[in-house]
């Protein structure tokens, strides 16, 4: 072992005990690892979970145009679907706002209508079910997210009341038209407050008739093979797709939203990184102290040949050891604790907030996580080699003590 890795050992380990200095250090880096993985954790998780119940909801790509899409351009928009090679599988949609209302209550959620049989391939929406099925689906029922149910007060089985805008163009003209009697067939839960809380699916008959659409549809959703790229693919759909419509992948829908949630993931990624750089001065300031406390040892070091790049090696050391300690609990804290986060964020909610506040702002009923490697590389790169810089400054001060000088101090 060289001797100023080993001189670096004995200061911060003297005796065979671990130091103070060497505890506190540590405990600091450790710290802003610790944090530092678990905001990044954090903030990437919702982006992904959001990104995810898109999918889920939407498929990876949509296909809109500028109007109703109407049988003649629906023919030729599925033929370009079905001899696109990567693309799994395709369904049509129509979407928007109607009124419900049970016991004289009203509620005004976002309606999806769906070709459920073909919707199957390309949306995993038998998955979110908790009550009913999508097999006991007709004309005339709908499925409800699960807060809606609740507020609205119904069970599978019930009778509800549907309004549409059609009912308003039908009065303007002096129209009478009645609201349409439905039943609920199912209720499912996606894991997002406002999603659960606000939307109704139905067969995609069914909001034709409510929207007096005829046989035309809003657009289509496309689930891709797996490996797919879904900017090339999109980029593709455009290019071949009738005049007027457009292919958009997921996170082009979302475009703003999905801008605003990577801003503030790295913005708050990079004000932690200063929680870093204060541990790492706490480093150069007790390695400076160590200098002075041990003017007289190094000055004899260099008086028995040490050469001035070797004594500055050993406390550039004990900045890389620390380091990588620091980092090494703080990674296996900050997973732990990652582990771990809703128990600790329920706990707090109870204790401050209340449960149902956490859900009401926050959307999300669990604490969402995605840890990705290349921020955990970071991390780890950036923690270690602001450690060893710390013990650059003592190193350099350590490199200018003339062994002479350094004998007579007192």
């Amino acid at each position: 072992m060289p001797w100023p890795v080993y001189l670096a050992l004995k200061q911060l380990f003297p005796s065979g005990r671990i130091s103070f200095f060497t505890i506190i250090a540590t405990a600091g880096i450790m710290l802003g690892v610790t944090i530092m993985l678990m905001v990044t954790s954090v903030m990437g998780g919702f982006g992904y979970q959001i990104g995810r119940m898109i999918v889920d909801t939407q498929g990876d790509i949509q296909i809109t145009a500028v109007t109703l899409i109407d049988g003649r351009k629906a023919e030729q928009i599925e033929k370009v679907l079905a001899a696109t090679p990567e693309i799994e599988a395709f369904a049509p949609f129509a979407s928007g706002v109607v009124m419900l209302e049970y016991a004289n209550k009203p509620v005004f959620p976002s309606i999806q209508g769906f070709s459920f049989e073909r919707m199957k391939k390309v949306l995993p929406l038998q998955r979110f079910m908790v009550a009913g099925s999508l097999d006991d689906m007709d004309d005339d029922s709908v499925i409800l997210s699960t807060i809606l149910a609740t507020n609205l007060g119904v069970d599978t089985g019930d009778k509800i009341s549907v309004y549409s805008p059609l009912m308003m163009e039908r009065i303007k003209k002096n129209e009478a038209l009645l609201p349409r009697e439905v039943r609920v067939a199912g209720i499912f839960k996606i894991g997002h407050q406002q999603l659960d809380s606000s939307t109704v699916l139905c067969s995609l008959r069914l909001m034709q008739d409510l929207y007096g659409l005829d046989r035309r549809v809003h657009g289509y959703n496309v689930r891709l093979k797996p490996g797919a790229n879904m900017e090339e693919v999109a980029l593709k759909l455009e290019q071949t797709l009738p005049l007027g419509t457009k292919a958009l992948t997921w996170y082009e829908t979302n475009a703003e939203f999905q801008a605003i949630v990577a801003f503030e993931r790295n913005m708050i990624f990079f004000l932690m990184t200063f929680i870093i750089l204060v541990a790492a001065f706490s480093i150069t300031s007790s390695l400076l102290m160590a200098v002075v406390r041990k003017t007289r040892e190094i000055g004899l070091l260099g008086a028995m040949g040490g050469r001035a790049r070797d004594v500055a090696l050993c406390f550039c050391t004990q900045g890389l050891l620390l380091g990588a300690a620091g980092t090494g609990l703080g990674l296996a804290l900050g997973f732990y604790l990652l582990h771990y986060r809703d128990n600790i964020v329920h706990l707090i909610a109870r204790l401050s907030v209340g449960q149902g506040t956490f859900q009401k702002f926050y959307q999300f009923s669990e604490l969402p996580s995605h840890t990705v490697t290349r921020d955990v590389v970071f991390i780890v790169v950036f923690s270690v080699i602001a450690s060893t810089l710390a013990g650059l400054i003592p190193a350099w001060r350590a490199a200018r003590l003339k062994p002479v000088e350094a004998l007579r101090s007192e």
